[in-house]
């Protein structure tokens, strides 16, 4: 198990300067520093702010992508490896426009879209934005790869460590862990002879590995004026079969991810997640990321996993669609009603989803994708059984869906 993100959060002024950063990437080196000697390996250092329609003032398009380069170029200057800039705004229509030049001017800055929230319904102005967002998105770079940073938001709050969903609900800063623990799952169902020893060999490792982050966590947050905001303990994969959540899968009894059974896995190690004590933040469910994830990709390239069975695993346990590779000819129509499924999902569920969609330009569903990234493991592109929608559906009007509530 490492710690995939240690992320600062904090509420800039704009224009952004050094002195309001440096004080945070020396906590950042600091903790790094207190993992790694109690044994955890650290891989990246992340800060993330309050939404930036919020704090670039005045804003407009030209502010907006000054503001991005000049705080990419900041955080790196104080250490850190990657910055989020929070989401775009339903309140803020135009913030979404200026999403594709700020991904446009800079390399390690990610951004987000919200398109669902759980008292305001689902925004449909704001999840055609984001729709556009991708599409035009994945057109500044060959591979479509700068859609690995942005994502459309469904009913998620702030806090969670990781990216591009974090962000900073404003006012003291404050850091989160995120982990890189598929291997657990994989090794608690290595040799289980059942689901409850299985489970059982999880939940105690995550509490373990979570009481030691704690600890560390409390001990460096003491002296700093930085709280301690949680652990997001979801299974993050590293394309390797032995660090996949596929692998984990099929390691419990499934054949195939993809295949039946797929979805009480997924059941089951989110409940083996539940059952763990530990301050939370984020998501605790399973990232379910096909390009980061080598069983998932192999899976996805052979057509066993689709994705329609993601979107079900997110009903019981996901974080939502992830690293999805479609067809460059996906049009934003088509994107928008993938993204109105999620949306429901979040909110009659009441759970955090997000949406990382990477259409590919010249490539059709079934190609194979060629990049060269140590985070991704190739795959062959996916199907989205997709078409514009119509009638009621299509209008710009706010849906609002309540939380699914049991019958007495």
């Amino acid at each position: 198990m490492k710690i995939r993100s240690l992320t600062v959060f904090f509420a800039p002024r704009y224009p952004p300067r050094a002195s309001q950063l440096a004080p945070l990437g020396s906590f950042a080196a600091a903790a790094k520093a207190a993992f790694e000697a109690a044994g955890y390996e650290v891989q990246t250092l992340r800060l993330a702010t309050t939404p930036f329609p919020r704090w670039v003032k005045p804003l407009t398009q030209s502010r907006a992508v000054e503001a991005a380069v000049a705080l990419e170029a900041l955080a790196t200057e104080a250490g850190f490896g990657y910055v989020s800039l929070g989401p775009a705004l339903p309140e803020i229509l135009e913030s979404y426009s200026f999403v594709p030049d700020m991904l446009a001017a800079t390399e390690n800055a990610f951004l987000s879209g919200v398109i669902a929230e759980k008292k305001a319904g689902i925004h449909m102005q704001a999840l055609t934005a984001c729709a556009d967002i991708i599409q035009k998105a994945a057109l500044l770079e060959a591979d479509g790869f700068a859609n690995l940073r942005f994502a459309a938001l469904a009913n998620v709050p702030a806090g969670s460590p990781f990216l591009p969903a974090a962000y900073h609900a404003g006012g003291p800063s404050a850091f989160a862990i995120g982990t890189q623990a598929a291997d657990l799952a994989v090794a608690a169902f290595e040799g289980a002879g059942s689901v409850a020893q299985g489970s059982r060999i999880l939940t105690e490792s995550i509490q373990q590995h979570a009481q030691a982050l704690s600890k560390v966590s409390r001990r460096v947050a003491k002296p700093s004026k930085l709280s301690f905001g949680g652990i997001d303990f979801s299974l993050a994969p590293f394309p390797e079969e032995s660090e996949s959540l596929g692998t984990a899968f099929e390691r419990m009894g499934v054949s195939a991810v993809g295949m039946h059974g797929s979805l009480a896995a997924a059941a089951i190690l989110t409940q083996a997640i539940d059952a763990a004590k530990f301050p939370r933040a984020g998501f605790n469910g399973l990232l379910l990321p096909v390009l980061e994830d080598a069983t998932l990709a192999r899976r996805a390239a052979q057509g066993v996993l689709t994705i329609s069975d993601l979107l079900m695993y997110s009903a019981l346990c996901g974080a939502g669609l992830d690293t999805l590779p479609l067809a460059g000819s996906t049009r934003p129509e088509e994107l928008s009603a993938l993204l109105l499924d999620l949306a429901a999902l979040a909110l009659r569920l009441d759970k955090p989803l997000t949406a990382r969609l990477m259409p590919i330009p010249g490539k059709a569903a079934g190609d194979q994708t060629s990049f060269d990234f140590p985070f991704f493991a190739n795959s062959r592109l996916m199907e989205l059984k997709s078409e514009p929608l119509k009638n009621a559906l299509a209008s710009s009007q706010t849906v609002f869906l309540d939380r699914k509530r049991s019958k007495k």
